[in-house]
């Protein structure tokens, strides 16, 4: 394993100030988005709309990179780039979302296994060769009555050992993504408590299939109340938890966290981000990797329409820069209603 090399990106995607873009929606996902503003989800809409957000002057100030889907990464440019090429010149780092979801896991009702291995190691290859530095991996963990079960939990925390073991061989950077989802009337407790479960026995597993910490990053869930629970936690106890869990399981070798944005609104994204980085003795970069917090504002200004392009950028670099602020624990409500400077 060529850890140098690995350390050196994955210290890249987590630099101070920046976060990464997760555009890697698949082709369900993105036909959600662009029905939400009345646009079919053709190969050209697609395009299009990745278009606007990789060639936002300036993105490359708070992005460090992107995550692409299979077919993303093949696109190009109306000035005829490869999307890859578009990003290498902002100075951002193309990545690649490479499992194939997850399905229902047979014998274990309303609990899913991410699929996706078979395969993967020429998969990777070929994705290297076609610019990506960084890979992703989610698995999904849902809490309800009685789940979720060990077994749930340790057979996707191995298949995400496997696959991160799979990407270093390969020379990208592995994104860990345990998702414990935010569905349900559980309170914050219950989410903590099945966090730190599922967290460690994706590190147990990890460090069985000898992968290198510090040539990988985390991208976790935030410690939340369930969705549907009365008793809401605020923002501050919800940075303090997050914090708590991840002292509890995540090595300091580990050199940063990029949290998932998992169904909070763009706003409350920003507010909790910023709230953690603003608490004292953390061992690594906490940083983001949204999909949806930061493209709302995006698809709302830019309606499928060229004519809004201009609008849709300024979206996405205000977005982009408030999680930069963030970063800092420096960001704050006013900001929402300025300008970027």
């Amino acid at each position: 394993m060529k850890t140098e090399n690995l350390e050196t990106v994955a210290r890249k995607l987590v630099a101070p100030g920046k976060g990464i873009l997760a555009a890697d929606e698949s082709s369900g996902t993105i036909e959600k988005r662009l029905k939400s503003i009345n646009i079919p989800s053709t190969e050209q809409n697609r395009r299009a709309y990745r278009e606007v957000l990789f060639t936002t002057k300036g993105a490359g100030e708070y992005i460090s990179g992107v995550i692409l889907f299979d077919e993303t990464i093949r696109q190009k440019t109306l000035d005829g780039r490869t999307f890859v090429e578009a990003l290498e010149q902002q100075g951002i780092i193309p990545g690649i979302k490479v499992d194939k979801g997850a399905k229902a896991m047979a014998n274990f009702p309303g609990e899913k296994i991410t699929e996706g291995l078979d395969g993967l190691r020429e998969r990777l290859k070929e994705y290297r060769q076609l610019g990506a530095r960084f890979a992703k991996w989610r698995a999904v963990i849902a809490i309800g009555d009685g789940i979720p079960t060990r077994s749930c939990i340790d057979a996707n925390a191995e298949a995400l050992a496997r696959y991160a073991a799979l990407c270093q061989e390969c020379d990208l950077v592995p994104i860990v993504e345990p998702e414990v989802l935010m569905d349900g009337e559980h309170r914050i407790e219950r989410h903590f408590e099945v966090t730190e479960q599922t967290l460690r026995s994706v590190f147990n597993f990890l460090s069985q299939h000898r992968v290198g910490l510090e040539g990988m990053l985390l991208k976790p869930n935030m410690v939340l109340s369930g969705k549907e629970c009365p008793q809401q936690a605020s923002v501050q106890e919800v940075a303090e938890a997050t914090v708590r869990c991840m002292k509890r399981v995540v090595p300091a070798a580990v050199p940063g966290l990029v949290f998932l944005s998992g169904g909070q609104s763009d706003h409350q994204a920003t507010e909790h981000l910023n709230a953690m980085n603003r608490m004292e003795g953390l061992p690594w970069q906490l940083s983001f990797s949204y999909g949806r917090a930061l493209q709302a504002p995006v698809l709302k200004a830019w309606k499928g329409d060229a004519a809004n392009i201009g609008a849709a950028q300024k979206a996405f670099h205000h977005r982009a820069w408030c999680n930069s602020k963030a970063r800092f624990g420096k960001y704050s409500e006013e900001m929402e209603t300025a300008k970027a400077a």
